[in-house]
């Protein structure tokens, strides 16, 4: 598609009756609207004025690209405006604007659209096209002049980066991921193949991560540059020289970011999460860390419905465990509106959410719909927890191979396979295999492995109390804690709560347990471990395990098996004392609400808190400072 399909003569005003910001927008908007690409200029208005209130579009250089991605949009299209003396439009150079681009997309425009709205950003970047712009008499030489530059970057090669001996990587994003994000990759290219610097640039726009970094293009760099206005994966430049700026710096500043990641004028980046993505472009990634990195992009995307919910649900058994049920005598409206809001909407999304992200992570944003439906499919269907996994499992890789299978597909149909082809047969062979293979026999081991818990006896569940409750310990937010968590939270959904109670005390104790050993063996420990005690109480009563990770890094060999003691004991205690956790996180602000007595679900942490710190320090040598 060509820019000029989007941008047409009726889309065009040569002279700007606008004097300000706000009624160059109204009037770019009005003249979209009267070419009948809008369905709702209000609407549209609004989304602009949000993605304003983000950062300016006025991007500098003379040149504004207001934009917004909305169903308000009819159809796919580029208004141009051009103002001779120049409008102040807050731009970040602090210079007035002369020409304005307004981009409408709608929502589910497919990547031929994107394309080509990007690659006009690209041309902006070029100061001789700017000037032809700023000097067409009529509406004919605009288009003319932007048909040529499309039929010269198409004969362009794209260019050969020199080689370097350093080798310099960059990431760009924006919130709507239209413009900003390829002006600001085009701008790092162009300054870097002038520098003679190697150099590549992964972009994050809105159809999808383009050129994405590899383990290997990581491991060889020597800087990093991130110029995003949105969240980006960052974990994967663990240990790295990382510079962090708005996306607007790479498009003014290209040259002054590039020397400073030449000079390696940053600082290192370290990781703050539990798990590092190997490699972004993790669709042809297999093996056992490419399926945790996908099962934790579910996971993560998913706690937040799981933990509103899950409180909400048990501040309602406040008022009784059956008061949100209008035919029971403990009956409180507010109960009611409790369990309805965490149960029936945040609990009833868990499952499709799970699955749609751990899709996403596989086959990126066409695994997205059918990872949804087949984890909606498998949680009004009875298979839970474990069916949603499976959907979005089966969908992500379903995608991969409708990616592959329509590879071979004329250039010509490239723009309807993410808005027709990979969600049409997508969520139709994930709904069918979720249909007629998955749910039936998933149902019947959730229900059988429903009956065998609440059929076993106390001697088991002690024994499964211990295993949950240290496996918590092991890696202390690594896969091994995870997958203990992850089952506590199949466990919550399948109704029943005491193996979660058991997981939340054994992921406590480590941190807390640590502290204390702190505080009673002050001679085993340096004074940096001694203040890092002191936060490890507030990490540990807020149920975050990772606190204890620095003592253990620093002396595994005595650190974690005092921390798998402790919390085996905890978990074991839990069990013992009949405790049920109805919230998947919140250490010690949810237990009150805990099921049980909250006294013993405490008592139960503080015995196993005791019990790493004794054998902590009773197995840790006195240190010298």
């Amino acid at each position: 598609m060509k820019i000029t399909d989007l941008l047409t003569k009726d889309t065009i005003i040569l002279n700007l009756d606008a004097r300000s910001k706000e009624s160059v927008i109204d009037e770019l908007i009005e003249q979209l609207d009267a070419a009948g690409k809008l369905n709702n200029k209000e609407e549209y208005k609004k989304a602009i004025l949000a993605r304003e209130s983000q950062s300016t579009t006025g991007i500098g250089e003379g040149i504004a690209i207001p934009h917004a991605k909305t169903n308000a949009v009819s159809q796919p299209a580029i208004a141009f405006g051009r103002s001779q003396d120049g409008i102040d439009y807050e731009s970040l150079d602090g210079q007035n604007a002369h020409l304005f681009f307004m981009i409408a997309a709608y929502e589910g425009a497919n990547n031929d659209h994107l394309a080509t709205l990007s690659r006009l950003s690209s041309f902006l970047m070029d100061t001789e096209f700017r000037k032809k712009l700023e000097t067409a008499a009529t509406k004919e030489e605009i288009l003319q002049a932007i048909d040529a530059k499309e039929k010269e970057m198409q004969t362009e090669e794209d260019p050969i980066v020199s080689a370097s001996r350093q080798k310099i990587l960059a990431v760009t994003a924006c919130p709507t991921g239209i413009a900003h994000t390829y002006m600001a990759a085009d701008s790092l290219k162009a300054k870097a193949k002038e520098m003679g610097v190697n150099l590549k640039v992964e972009t994050n726009g809105s159809s999808g991560i383009k050129n994405g970094l590899t383990k290997k293009d990581i491991e060889e760099a020597d800087a990093i540059i991130v110029a995003a206005d949105k969240q980006v994966e960052m974990d994967r430049f663990h240990g790295k020289h990382v510079i962090q700026v708005p996306v607007a710096q790479a498009i003014r500043k290209p040259e002054e970011l590039i020397q400073q990641a030449l000079d390696q004028d940053a600082p290192v980046y370290k990781s703050t999460g539990t798990s590092r993505s190997d490699e972004k472009n993790n669709t042809s990634k297999s093996g056992r860390s490419g399926f945790y990195k996908h099962l934790m992009s579910g996971v993560s995307n998913m706690l937040p419905f799981v933990v509103g919910g899950g409180i909400l649900i048990a501040i309602s058994f406040i008022f009784g465990i059956k008061a949100f049920d209008p035919n029971d005598p403990s009956y409180h409206p507010i109960a009611e509106a409790l369990n309805t809001i965490g149960g029936g909407n945040a609990f009833a999304l868990m499952i499709p959410v799970l699955a749609g992200f751990i899709a996403m992570s596989i086959a990126d944003r066409p695994g997205f719909a059918p990872g949804m439906v087949g984890g909606f499919m498998a949680a009004t269907g009875g298979a839970g927890f474990l069916g949603g996994l499976i959907a979005g499992f089966l969908a992500g890789y379903l995608v991969l191979g409708l990616k592959k299978a329509f590879s071979t597909l004329p250039d010509s149909l490239e723009g309807i396979k993410p808005v027709l082809l990979y969600p049409l047969f997508g969520i139709l062979l994930t709904g069918l295999i979720m249909m007629y293979i998955v749910i039936e026999p998933v149902k019947a081991l959730n229900d059988g492995l429903t009956v065998w818990l609440k059929g076993m006896g106390t001697g088991n569940l002690v024994l499964l109390g211990l295993i949950l409750g240290g496996m918590m310990a092991i890696d202390m937010g690594g896969p091994i804690n995870k997958a203990a968590f992850t089952f506590g939270i199949a466990m919550i959904d399948a109704g029943n709560f005491a193996p979660h109670a058991a997981i939340m005390a054994g992921g406590m104790v480590p941190p807390l347990g640590l502290a204390l050993s702190t505080t009673l063996f002050k001679k085993k420990y340096t004074k940096a471990e001694r203040e890092a005690g002191k936060t490890n109480y507030i990490m540990g009563a807020s149920f975050i395990t990772e606190g204890a990770i620095p003592f253990a890094a620093a002396d595994p060999g005595r650190v974690i098996p005092a921390a798998i003691a402790g919390s085996a004991v905890a978990g074991a205690l839990s069990m013992v004392f009949g405790i049920g956790l109805p919230a998947p996180h919140g250490g010690a602000f949810v237990i009150p609400i805990v099921n049980g007595n909250p006294l013993l679900y405490v008592l139960a942490i503080l015995i196993g808190a005791a019990v790493t710190a004794f054998i902590a320090g009773l197995l840790k040598k006195e240190v010298k400072e």
